[in-house]
């Protein structure tokens, strides 16, 4: 996993670097960010200088090249967990697939070592930080502790749940409707999901 955490991490930094060329000459594309038509108007409709667009160029060979990479690995992984009965399991929740429920394999093992599901959001990042006087605890943000990968992939769930999970979109509208920060509302999604996840994974309960 550590392999294809790295290409990952790769794949970010590149985004960034277009992001951070195309802010620079001001540029705003119609499209989806990353999708084919978004490349196509990146090589060919937008306004860059001739470096600038050579650099782009570059950055998007080397995206390429990481999503093939990024293939390849997860063949393997999905070659490795194929009787991993952990592994099966998380992928039957709505929400978790296979890098997300690999690296919660690899990062917690077993969910029964931890004796409450708030034991298990410490472990990960996920457990709010104690607020400053004045300051609701669900707006202090997340305690800078834990597990980082962990953390940042189960963000990255709850991002998608936020969006596509019933039970979990309006959980995510509660909180904005209290006009809670979006990464507030995105961490509170994240913790919630982990701790609902620790029963449902718990050896007599069937997800």
């Amino acid at each position: 996993m550590r392999y294809r955490h790295q290409r990952a991490a790769e794949r970010r930094k590149i985004k960034l670097r277009v992001s951070a060329l195309l802010r620079e000459h001001r540029q705003e594309s119609p499209y989806g960010r990353w999708t084919e038509a978004w490349k196509h108007w990146l090589r060919h409709e937008a306004e860059l200088g001739r470096q600038s667009r050579w650099v782009i160029e570059r950055y998007l060979v080397q995206f390429e090249a990481t999503q093939q990479e990024l293939k390849v690995v997860e063949r393997r992984l999905a070659e490795l967990t194929a009787e991993d009965p952990m592994v099966d399991r998380l992928t039957e929740v709505n929400g978790i697939g296979l890098v997300t429920a690999v690296t919660i394999r690899a990062e917690i093992g077993r969910f029964d070592r931890f004796r409450t599901g708030k034991q298990l959001a410490r472990f990960c990042g996920l457990s709010p930080r104690n607020a400053s006087s004045g300051q609701r605890q669900a707006d202090a943000g997340m305690i800078k502790a834990g597990n980082p990968e962990l953390r940042r992939i189960l963000i990255e769930a709850a991002h998608q749940l936020s969006w596509r999970e019933p039970r979990w979109s309006a959980l995510s509208q509660r909180l904005r409707e209290r006009g809670k920060p979006r990464n507030v509302v995105v961490a509170a999604v994240a913790n919630r999901f982990l701790r609902w996840l620790y029963h449902q994974m718990q050896p007599q309960t069937a997800v």
